[in-house]
């Protein structure tokens, strides 16, 4: 089984640097999905109210017969749900659904700056970690403004901002406010739809190591000093996705992918977006 690394967050918690979300996973088939993630040596499961599916999430953490304490449990506040009152709701509803006492890490999952609530719901996530509902808190979909303003008024630095990142959509500016302040960067939508598999810095990167294009982008990632969130329902897939730590992409290699940036987002934009 792989021995997954991890991480040290700024609050002096560590996370598994490869996790697994469930993102899209129908209920129906998210129990066993998360059942055979862990079951291959994923210790991270990302999941969000959002997503619909965070009782059946529960449920494949305890089929799988893997320890709570050593699964990184991920949850997020949806948009709707912004403000003091309605996240800690929020929190409270995800820890019965899952069946958990404390989750690892939440997030509030996109800003919403047109509602002006982010940093309300910041300040409630902040009260929820110190009453032991969550040991970290973090923001996912955060700009550079979004961050220096919530650190500003409450002056708590969040632990990770998980934004989009792939070869085509790097983010460099982003992922370098998130480190001047000290705040990790875990990537989703890692692979980017597979948009840069053709790519002639992926394939022949994939060539020389023996590697599929899937898994020279996540190496790159983790090369990086990014966390990573995978999505697979195919074990095989989900097997192919955890084998990367066996080898290394060379600096040239990693110059030839930096290239391929082109900006271009598979998501909404964070600035404007606001679906509640």
């Amino acid at each position: 089984m792989t021995v997954m690394p991890t991480l040290t967050l700024n609050d002096g918690n560590t996370i598994p640097q490869l996790g697994f979300g469930i993102w899209h996973v129908p209920p129906a088939t998210t129990s066993d999905t998360v059942k055979s993630a862990l079951g291959l040596g994923y210790r991270l499961v990302d999941g969000a109210f959002y997503y619909s599916n965070e009782t059946e999430m529960g449920e494949g953490l305890r089929a799988s017969g893997v320890s709570r304490d050593e699964v990184f449990l991920t949850s997020k506040i949806w948009n709707g749900d912004h403000g003091a009152e309605k996240a800690r709701a929020s929190v409270e509803r995800s820890l019965k659904s899952i069946g958990v006492d404390t989750l690892d890490l939440v997030l509030i999952h996109w800003p919403v700056p047109s509602r002006f609530l982010y940093v309300e719901t910041w300040q409630a996530l902040v009260d929820m970690r110190q009453a032991g509902l969550t040991r970290s808190i973090g923001v996912s979909n955060f700009n550079a403004d979004h961050l220096e303003r919530i650190i500003a008024e409450t002056g708590v630095v969040p632990a990770l901002n998980q934004i989009e990142v792939n070869p085509t959509l790097q983010q460099p500016e982003l992922r370098a406010a998130n480190e001047k302040h000290g705040i990790l960067t875990q990537s989703w939508t890692p692979l980017g739809n597979g948009r840069s598999f053709d790519a002639e810095p992926i394939t022949a990167a994939a060539a020389r190591a023996g590697k599929s294009p899937a898994q020279v982008i996540l190496r790159w990632h983790l090369q990086l000093g990014n966390a990573v969130i995978t999505r697979s329902e195919n074990p095989a897939r989900q097997a192919e996705n955890l084998d990367v730590f066996d080898f290394a992409l060379s600096d040239s290699e990693m110059a030839e992918i930096a290239t391929l940036d082109l900006g271009l987002r598979t998501g909404p934009d964070p600035s404007v977006f606001r679906m509640l």
